[in-house]
């Protein structure tokens, strides 16, 4: 059994307003923080890929016996290309959806 003790009248009342309020505010700070992990998620995934594709490329070279030079320059290009391509991805995505925010506030 939990004894309740009165509060004591010099303490200020804390007031959350209504519940209606209070669930805006948490919704608001969950989708920030729901957006900031989201971007962190695809910038590890873009990494990921273009590692993966330079050493796909690098393998292949490798076991084709193609000249080491060229094939560390191939595989070189590749991982760039992917790594700026999904950067380029991830930055229209986020003008789009900024976009398409603005185009749902208008209407």
């Amino acid at each position: 059994m939990m004894l309740s003790r009165k509060p004591d009248p010099d303490q200020l009342t804390l007031e959350l307003g209504p519940d209606d309020e209070l669930e805006r505010l948490i919704d608001a700070r969950v989708a920030e923080r729901a957006e900031v992990q989201a971007l962190h998620w695809r910038f590890r995934l873009i990494v990921i890929e273009s590692v993966m594709m330079a050493s796909l490329v690098l393998a292949a070279g490798i076991a084709l016996e193609q000249p080491t030079g060229i094939v560390a320059r191939g595989a070189a290009i590749v991982g760039l290309g992917c790594f700026v391509t999904g950067l380029i991805m991830i930055g229209l995505t986020g003008a789009v959806s900024r976009l398409l925010a603005r185009w749902r506030r208008r209407s």
